[in-house]
């Protein structure tokens, strides 16, 4: 288990280093195969070790192994280790697997661009660095995980660097995760202080013996959703997450599916004790989930960009699995994760074709009547579409049903108003995602898309990965049927034993009322779609939801003009006449100085001589005088 452990982690980052060493001694075709192999190796060792975990007891399947002391400073040590245990595993699996596919993917998709090599190095360094974060045996190395995924996405979406929207979007998303970094690091700061360890078994034994304060634990709790929030882009830091399509598409999906924004839900469950110890800000998470998942769902069915409605329909699905892990439901808000890396890698994958179809074009105006050109590319959209809504027998159908049941078995005010706001979400996903649907593949083909008959449908590097998170958007839900292996919440139980359990009739209630409400959305998107007209009417709501409920004025206005004034300020009054000001007076003073003293080399012998001595002449008089 240690030992494919290492090889899923360290692979990725060989591929990155042999690429980017390499450099170009290798062909743009070589650097693709070279990032596709190494995440195809992580891959493989993450699945050796899961199935040595499989084979042994629920209580022998966790692990921590440290290669060596990576950082000591007095009584505080932190060691280079890895933990390996059913959560873990879970997210290797995911990180590797469905990140493989979109890399795989990626060897059609950017066939031709002149910088290849750099697009695949930053994508196999992205994969090591979210392997790092689910695979830190200690809160530190998570840190540096969550800082490097931060980095490497910057990286990958600003890639098209001569974009000036690719650039602001690549900030925007490097900022607002900066924020959640350093709230992180403060709450670590103040754990060090209290407990002298970052160690998760030291830490959650303090939490529970009272080693940390009742205000320590609500602030390290804080510090944690505060991470959590930034990276998965929940309300109120999820601006940047629409922004970052600027990205190439398969960066969308690598990113915005299996990989960086679900990196918020494995915090939380992986830190699920301190959460515990603190419920306010446990119900806050589940909140802030239920807030994103309506907000991003009514936003959706305003777009007109085919990848930030997909990417609207992400940050809704973020905000199921935090209203899940708020609430105690860990192991099914980890399902969801794991169905929706398929179904939404998927989404974004197949409207790649589209666009690699259509040279481009990314405005569902200008699509339409692609389902007779693209039959591939509509089947499995199609069913990414279904699994979303979570219609039987999908992988959504499994998951998302889960937490709604499991927050009616929560009960209370709180449980039902995440299980109303939830099923209203389910509403929602089946009104934009067949609203997009409909557009894309139906109807008569838009100016732009005549003539997409005379092209393939793409590479078959691309069809192969598409086709395979078909396959599991149809069936990985059925890892939650008892009977035929072991569930996929009690693989789980031993690292995260859920807070509540709903009851089969609870399940039953709620996946019918669910199916339902999204049938209804699929149905009214259709009835709008025949009718030619908009879901939402021209007006103040629709103009409200195109401005995304102006979150970003807001923030212009509250933050980034403020900033600004200051930095212009601080510009005028501090750093021109003082730092500015007082370097060029420094070298002032060192050219005149240097000026007089070659006024003193005058080449004259005599000169020399007669200062040659008047120095000796000095030098004696000083000797004698000390004396």
């Amino acid at each position: 288990m240690v030992n494919g452990a290492w090889v899923c982690l360290l692979a990725p980052l060989a591929g990155f280093l042999a690429i980017l060493l390499a450099g170009t001694r290798i062909t743009r075709r070589q650097a693709g195969i070279v990032s596709t192999a190494s995440v195809f190796v992580g891959f493989a060792g993450a699945l050796v070790a899961f199935i040595d975990a499989w084979t042994r007891s629920p209580d022998d399947r966790t692990e921590l192994t440290t290669a060596w002391t990576w950082l000591q400073a007095g009584q505080f040590k932190v060691g280079l280790e890895l933990l390996i245990d059913p959560l873990s595993l879970v997210m290797m699996l995911v990180v590797t697997g469905v990140g493989g596919l979109i890399v795989l993917y990626s060897n059609g998709y950017m066939a031709g661009d002149d910088e290849e090599r750099r697009y695949f190095a930053y994508m196999a360094f992205f994969v090591f660095a979210m392997l790092l974060l689910v695979q830190g045996g200690n809160l530190l190395l998570l840190l540096v995980g969550w800082g490097l995924v931060g980095l490497a996405s910057y990286l990958l979406i600003g890639f098209h660097h001569e974009r000036p929207s690719a650039v602001a979007a690549a900030k925007k998303a490097f900022v607002m995760n900066a924020i959640g970094d350093a709230v992180m690091a403060l709450a670590f700061f103040l754990t060090i202080s209290q407990v002298g360890s970052l160690d998760y078994g030291t830490v959650f034994a303090a939490v529970d013996d009272g080693g940390l304060s009742d205000t320590a634990v609500t602030l390290l709790a804080l510090g944690l959703l505060g991470g959590a929030v930034a990276k998965s882009a929940q309300i109120p830091l999820h601006t940047w997450l629409p922004d970052a399509m600027e990205g190439p598409t398969p960066v969308s999906a690598l990113i915005h599916a299996a990989t960086m924004v679900t990196a918020g839900v494995y915090l939380i469950c992986r830190t699920h004790p301190v959460f515990e110890a603190a419920p306010d800000v446990q119900h806050l998470a589940a909140l802030l989930g239920l807030a994103t998942l309506l907000v991003a769902g009514v936003i959706a069915l305003v777009q007109w960009d085919i990848k930030r409605v997909i990417a609207y329909s992400t940050m809704s699905q973020i905000g199921y699995m935090f209203l899940g892990a708020g609430i105690g439901a860990y192991g099914f808000a980890m399902f969801h994760l794991v169905t929706h890396a398929f179904f939404k890698a998927l989404l974004f994958l197949a409207a790649g074709l589209v666009i690699h179809r259509l040279d481009g074009e990314q405005d569902i105006r200008k699509m339409g009547g692609l389902r007779k050109s693209m039959p591939y590319t509509h089947a499995t959209f199609l069913i990414g579409s279904l699994a979303l809504v979570g219609i039987p027998i999908f992988a959504g159908f499994w998951s998302k049903d889960a937490i709604l049941a499991s927050a009616l078995a929560y009960g209370g005010g709180l449980g039902w108003v995440l299980y109303v706001g939830g099923l209203l979400g389910a509403l929602l996903t089946g009104l934009y995602s067949f609203r997009l649907y409909y557009r894309v593949f139906h109807g008569e083909p838009a100016a732009e898309a005549h003539g997409a008959e005379h092209h393939g449908e793409g590479d078959r590097s691309m069809l192969v990965p598409v086709g395979v998170l078909a396959v599991g958007s149809t069936v990985v839900g059925f890892l939650a049927i008892p009977g035929v292996w072991e569930p996929f919440e009690t693989w789980l139980e031993p690292v995260v034993e859920p807070l509540v359990t709903p009851s089969t009739t609870q399940e039953w209630a709620t996946s019918a009322v669910a199916v339902a409400l999204g049938a209804l959305g699929i149905l009214l998107a259709r009835r709008a779609f025949l009718a030619g007209r908009e879901l939402v009417p021209d007006g103040a709501v629709r103009t409200t939801l195109e401005h995304k409920l102006w979150f970003d004025e807001l923030y212009h206005a509250l933050f980034e003009r403020p900033g600004q004034a200051v930095a212009a300020l601080l510009r005028d009054r501090v750093e021109t006449p003082v730092v500015q000001g007082g370097l060029d007076e420094v070298a002032g003073e060192t050219l005149r100085g240097a000026t007089l003293t070659s006024s003193l080399q005058s080449g004259l012998l005599r000169t020399y001589a007669l200062a040659f001595t008047v120095a000796v002449g000095v030098l004696t008089l000083v000797f004698l005088v000390v004396r």
